[in-house]
């Protein structure tokens, strides 16, 4: 009987040993934070050059952490961009590749057999939410955030409809929750205040389990819009300023994909890009009070270079910095983006990389944190050496990139060596050009005349870089109603 209940006790601690180390691994997995601005150019933060207005939150980060100076978007637009990231993949293979838009709201879904890096995450046991902007599938559709390993989604589940910050509504999950505040012509409750306090208590309800929490935010996308409280700061500091007729209360527009109306677009765009700023020094700082900062690695980065639209101005405040183009361009300006690691602890303060890596590298990066095996069928190549300042990291065979509208676009970097292709659908406008980032960052000089050699390599490069996709050819989007 002595024995039996010997092995009994044996057998009992060794389970609740187990259980307890079981424990002990699953709050050791870092929990992940990833914020995503909405068309914010290279040269928009401080700490990246900017000095028409300040990011201290952001340059602090910086100044507590990593800076990359060569990180790229997925694409130069908004949905493909958030598809590379997502799954890994360059926009050569991930599903999403353009901006086709579904009506009355949404865009094009990805499709059920998608796998994404929230899907990854949440199998490996981490509380997974999005607060923000999705774009990835309309409401209710197989590419709705729900569908696509987010436990918790609130915000805009379109991106036209995310062009306007007081909407008529947003999305809780599958909940189409009605801002009773905007309702008529009333422009009071501002989406991107409600979404940030989501996203707060989202950290706040999963302190103790590990969690991955993606934030795309809106800002600071066309509409320059913001309250009044956000704007007195910067009213009369930036002369000249530049005003922007747009759409009015009475407009079919109106709280529907088209840009409202600001007469002090400088202050405004300033405001935002502040407001961006003290938003992502409160995750910073929620995450230090609840005793998590040691165990969570925040990432922050842009979806694509800075915009023309809704009266903005990007030459005024050098938004690409040394860069050349902009939005919906494959040069530099339109999709290299800043990208700051934070990391107490693990990632040494105050550090800078050059290594190149884009948005694909994210779900490996991700993997490798928690500590699980990336899907095969990706693209991505973990960066997390260059995190921990670490040797042993993989570099690019080269980087790829397609966009779908303005006659069809690609660019593809190897090395130093970039290529750029422009209306590629018309034979008889096409242009290749080859640029030495090495020596002309602002990609001024075309030396593919002097170099037929390496233009002849990239081309080959090219061909093999994509796989043909039955929805996203090399088309004008479609609206699909």
């Amino acid at each position: 009987m002595k024995v039996v209940l010997f092995f009994l006790v044996v057998l009992l601690f060794a389970g609740s040993s187990c259980q307890r180390q079981s424990q002990t691994e699953e709050l050791q997995k870092p929990n992940i934070v990833y914020i995503l601005a909405d068309d914010l150019g290279y040269g928009d933060l401080g700490c990246y050059g900017q000095s028409r207005f300040q990011t201290p939150n952001l340059d602090k980060m910086a100044g507590e952490g990593m800076l990359f100076t060569q990180h790229y978007a997925g694409c130069t637009v908004c949905a493909p961009s958030r598809s590379s990231l997502m799954t890994g993949q360059t926009t050569g293979h991930t599903p999403i590749r353009g901006n086709k838009e579904w009506q009355p709201e949404g865009q094009w879904p990805m499709s059920d057999s998608t796998f994404t890096m929230a899907e990854m995450l949440k199998e490996a046991g981490y509380v997974t939410g999005g607060f923000g902007k999705w774009g990835l599938g309309y409401p209710g559709s197989e590419g709705d955030a729900n569908m696509q390993g987010f436990d918790e989604f609130y915000g805009y589940n379109c991106q036209r409809m995310a062009h306007n910050y007081y909407p008529s509504h947003l999305w809780n999950n599958q909940e189409k929750i009605i801002m009773q505040e905007n309702t008529g012509a009333n422009l009071s409750e501002y989406a991107a205040d409600s979404i940030h306090q989501h996203a707060l208590q989202f950290i706040e309800k999963n302190k103790d389990k590990p969690f991955f929490l993606y934030y795309p935010s809106t800002i600071p996308h066309a509409e320059l819009l913001l309250p009044e409280k956000y704007m007195k700061e910067y009213k009369g500091k930036l002369l000249p300023e530049k005003s922007f007729k747009g759409a009015e209360p009475g407009d079919p527009g109106f709280r529907n994909g088209s840009y409202g109306t600001q007469p002090q677009g400088h202050a405004a765009f300033a405001a935002m890009v502040g407001l961006l700023d003290k938003q992502v020094g409160e995750v910073l700082a929620k995450l230090k009070d609840l005793g998590l900062d040691d165990n969570t690695i925040v990432i922050f980065s842009s979806d694509n270079g800075p915009h023309l639209e809704g009266g903005a101005d990007p030459d005024y405040f050098n938004s690409n910095g040394p860069l050349k183009g902009y939005k919906r361009d494959v040069y530099e300006g339109g999709i290299r983006e800043p990208m700051i690691a934070w990391w107490p602890g693990k990632i040494k303060p105050g550090t800078k990389s050059d290594h190149i890596s884009a948005f694909w590298d994210v779900m490996p990066t991700a993997a490798e944190l928690a500590g699980i095996k990336a899907p095969d069928n990706i693209d991505g190549i973990s960066f997390l050496p260059t995190l921990l300042s670490e040797s042993g990291q993989k570099e690019h065979d080269y980087l790829y990139w397609e966009f779908h509208e303005k006659g069809g676009r690609k660019a593809l970097r190897k090395g130093n060596w970039k290529l750029v292709q422009n209306n590629v659908l018309d034979p008889k406008k096409k242009t290749t050009e080859l640029y030495d980032l090495s020596t002309d960052i602002g990609e001024e000089h075309n030396v593919a005349d002097e170099h037929p050699e390496i233009v002849k390599e990239l081309l080959e490069l090219i061909k093999s870089a994509r796989t043909e996709s039955e929805v996203f050819t090399f088309q004008s989007p479609t609206i699909i109603k």
